[in-house]
């Protein structure tokens, strides 16, 4: 057993060893193109003038207020268009006629373009937080809800019938089937959610906002600096693995403590 402990650890090692290496190897790459004049640095900037305005940003506090905005909306949009996904899901769930009543709509919605519906819907809502939010929220929540009520769909229905022999009623087979059997799943959906709704938001400052990641990047386009446009892109990618290696943990922990 710690034989295979010790054989599983040297292969996240070697794992994470390949992919800095590899990462090493773009960014020294990517740097040495633009010195050599193969890319045009106007075009692409290169990482040390990046890092530089990285460093002016964070020393003149600008680049926290930023990230704090864009995070603090993003999690909004994220804990509200997964949560009330799931709980419409669970509606469906409970309720096969409403579910078959609603297909139609659903699959509507999910092929509509939210990002080109992203002015009107701020329009409806009204400009700042409140707006880009909901554009998040419109981004994931039709996701989440036909993802999770095909997960609720999917639970084996001899457990389900086996239950309702002991006299278990619809809520125990919610509390104690459906919803423990899904957690990985819903999971995974929520993973999913965090690119969508950093899409939201960003799509949603392009548009109104004043601050933030994605007014830094549309700010740094319009005034041609590309420097800083890529830089607000890598700080973007960056908090997303970050909160994609929460969700990550947290499917780890959960799946141990059903196990």
């Amino acid at each position: 057993m710690n034989e295979y402990r010790k054989k599983v650890k040297r292969e996240k090692i070697k794992l994470v060893t390949i992919q800095l290496l590899l990462l090493a190897f773009l960014v020294l790459g990517w740097e040495f193109l633009v010195r050599g004049g193969i890319l045009n640095e106007f075009l692409v900037s290169k990482p040390s003038s990046i890092f530089k305005l990285f460093l002016t940003y964070l020393e003149e506090g600008n680049l926290l207020g930023h990230i704090k905005i864009s995070v603090y909306e993003t999690l909004l949009g994220l804990l509200i268009g997964t949560g009330l996904g799931i709980v419409i899901a669970i509606g469906l769930w409970w309720n096969k006629f409403i579910a078959k009543v609603l297909d139609p709509f659903l699959v509507v919605l999910n092929a509509l373009p939210k990002t080109a519906l992203a002015p009107i819907l701020i329009i409806w809502v009204g400009l700042g937080i409140k707006g880009i939010v909901v554009v998040a929220i419109s981004l994931s929540i039709v996701v989440t809800i036909m993802s999770s009520y095909n997960y609720f769909k999917s639970v084996d229905e001899e457990k389900v019938k086996m239950l309702k022999t002991f006299g278990a009623t619809k809520y125990q087979i919610l509390t104690k089937l459906v919803l423990p059997s899904n957690i990985p799943n819903l999971i995974n959906v929520l993973k999913i959610n965090i690119g969508m709704s950093w899409v939201g938001v960003i799509v949603g400052e392009f548009l109104v906002s004043r601050e933030g990641i994605g007014y830094l990047v549309v700010y740094g386009g319009q005034v041609f600096r590309l420097d800083l446009v890529m830089m607000g892109v890598i700080v973007l990618a960056i908090i997303a693995l970050v909160m994609y290696l929460v969700v990550n943990f947290l499917e780890k922990y959960f799946i141990r403590r059903i196990k």
